[in-house]
């Protein structure tokens, strides 16, 4: 047996084990719907749009990759993902000016953008990235 066809042979055996696993009824979606462990699951392209972003803010470095992929994952753990696209649009575009910003400057929106800020702020320090971020976002 080639060791391309035991690859895949484990393969299919893995995919064929997991029901099996899950037969006793703890499945993984019951799981996770019910309270996030390990936190909220955002979607890979969210998180890599904001490691980018990060990374364009504070470097690119190799070690910001790490850095700012903790950032992302420390703001999953605490909040989510629709939470997260809402919060981060409000900050954003706090700055924005004219009447196109105006829905931004709202007192609900200032909320929002000061508790993502906020909890932008613990996980860089917690993260090991330099410098206060909502200073520079201000």
């Amino acid at each position: 047996m080639t060791l391309r066809c035991r690859a895949l042979a484990a393969c299919a055996s893995l995919a064929l084990a997991a029901p099996l696993a899950w037969a006793d009824g703890d499945e993984p979606a019951a799981a996770a719907a019910a309270a996030p462990a390990g936190g909220y699951n955002y979607p890979t392209t969210g998180r890599v749009e904001y490691v980018l972003t990060c990374m364009d803010e504070n470097g690119h470095d190799f070690a910001n990759v790490y850095k700012c992929s903790c950032v992302i994952d420390k703001m999953a753990t605490a909040l989510p993902y629709d939470e997260f696209v809402d919060q981060s649009t409000f900050s954003r575009y706090a700055t924005l000016g004219g009447e196109g910003g105006a829905e931004f400057r709202v007192d609900h929106a200032k909320a929002q953008s000061k508790k993502f800020r906020t909890l932008q702020a613990d996980a860089y320090r917690s993260c090991g990235l330099g410098g206060d971020k909502t200073a520079a976002s201000k």
